[in-house]
């Protein structure tokens, strides 16, 4: 498992309730993003802490050891395991 992998599923597991919430109106919101945008914006603004504090970690890691040039493709590698379940995750906040 690379890095990227075992934060992300440390990340999974850590909020469990959480992520089982929002991959169900992530799912609701695909069929009908007018119903549950509210919802959906509500719910995501607390899973994006989440995602952002666990990729602050991520990096952070790289940065201080001395690999910084590699925490753009850590990060993206990260945020692509994110969008194969929740393709929907750039949308939080949009109006």
């Amino acid at each position: 498992m690379t890095k990227s992998q075992v934060v992300y599923q440390e990340m999974l597991t850590q909020n469990k309730e959480l992520f089982a919430q929002f991959k169900k109106i992530h799912d609701q919101y695909a069929q009908d993003p007018i119903k549950f945008r509210e919802e959906y914006n509500h719910l995501g603004e607390k899973v994006m802490e989440i995602i952002r504090r666990y990729e602050s970690r991520l990096c952070g890691k790289s940065e201080k050891s001395g690999y910084g040039k590699f925490t753009g493709n850590l990060a993206e590698k990260f945020w692509n395991l994110i969008k194969q379940n929740y393709p929907l995750i750039e949308e939080i906040g949009l109006r």
